[in-house]
């Protein structure tokens, strides 16, 4: 049962009050039912798990150290939404994000990328900690939560310069209105309204590219996924070339390659990632709303299974337009190992 509104805003105020005279315990209830949110924001504006996490411990020591100065002009809600924008953007501000240049190991001859990728810091974020989130943005949204967590609009994200990222992220993602964006950022009406104007071009640019998903465990998404996970557990190229979109898009941060287009992706494919016969066991699970597998290494001779990595697949009407590979680093955030068993 909802509590009116009256008597929450009485509890958020004794508990404000007794947060600035010093209880710890009072900020802890303050701020605990935001920091969920709080970290799927870090997330979008800096793009890795690992940062988004280490920057909410940092607002959330900001806050205890401001919770002074907070005097309830505006709701908890959003004052901690200021601190953490602020936090991020100086957390971008000392970041050294150069992709690291790797040669490929010794034996393996790769065909060359159509391009190189400067989102080396890019992670996946398991949809486990998506589960709880407030389920209405502000009114002033224009995107759908699920489509602000893809992986698609998270590098977009990324590429945006700071301000116009964390202006879109504010505005359109979360619903604040712009007034709210201009005190929360310290900004002008102005630089507010032609920040966010330029990152919905460059967004707008980015989505029209793309078809619109399949509903999240749809048939027809489950049907697409199968078949490109039957190709990883056959090796067939042929099978994966059919459920590919002309311009397929193949990522694998940290490396900074990028392979783009159904042939150079198949051409990869055989010649790399299947190289030798090399089949994959599938674990199945899901990552930024949208499906991904854990892929691990089959043996001819037998023998534990070791991980590729982490695949989170990009789906488009009824064809895969997008596979980044993450490497196995990333596993235990999904619960999977780094090997598996030999097979039975």
């Amino acid at each position: 049962m909802h509590q009116p509104r009256e008597w929450t805003l009485s509890i958020e105020a004794a508990l404000v009050a007794r947060a600035r005279s010093g209880d710890p315990d009072a900020f802890r209830d303050l701020v605990e039912p935001f920091e969920h949110e709080l970290l799927v924001h870090c997330y979008r504006m800096l793009g890795s798990l690992d940062d988004a996490e280490d920057a909410l411990q940092d607002i959330l020591l900001a806050a205890w150290r401001g919770i002074v100065a907070f005097h309830g002009r505006a709701s908890v809600r959003t004052w901690l939404y200021r601190v953490a924008t602020n936090r991020c953007l100086n957390a971008l501000r000392s970041m050294n994000r150069r992709p690291p240049l790797h040669a490929p190991p010794a034996g393996l001859h790769p065909p060359a990328p159509s391009g190189a990728s400067e989102i080396a810091w890019l992670e996946p974020f398991p949809d486990v900690l998506l589960e709880g989130l407030p389920a209405e943005p502000g009114p002033e949204a224009r995107l759908e939560q699920s489509e602000a967590i893809r992986l698609t609009f998270i590098t977009v994200m990324q590429l945006l310069p700071p301000r116009q990222r964390a202006v879109l992220i504010l505005c359109d993602v979360l619903g604040f209105s712009a007034g709210e964006v201009v005190e929360m950022l310290s900004m002008t009406p102005d630089s507010v309204s032609s920040a966010l104007k330029r990152a919905r071009s460059k967004l707008r640019q980015r989505a029209d590219d793309l078809e619109r998903p399949p509903a999240p465990g749809s048939e027809r998404e489950r049907h697409v996924v199968a078949r490109l996970a039957h190709a990883y557990e056959t090796g067939d190229v042929d099978a994966l070339v059919g459920v590919l979109a002309d311009d397929v898009l193949v990522s694998m941060p940290p490396l900074p390659l990028e392979y783009k287009g159904r042939d150079l992706v198949a051409e990869f494919h055989a010649r790399v990632t299947f190289r030798e016969g090399r089949t994959y066991s599938i674990v199945p699970t899901r990552a930024n709303g949208e499906p991904a597998f854990g892929a691990y290494i089959r043996h001819r001779a037998g023998g534990p299974r070791h991980a590729l990595g982490l695949l989170a697949i990009t789906v488009a009407g009824d064809r895969v337009s997008g596979i980044t590979r993450f490497d196995t680093r990333v596993l235990a955030r999904f619960g999977l190992s780094r090997a598996l068993p030999p097979e039975q």
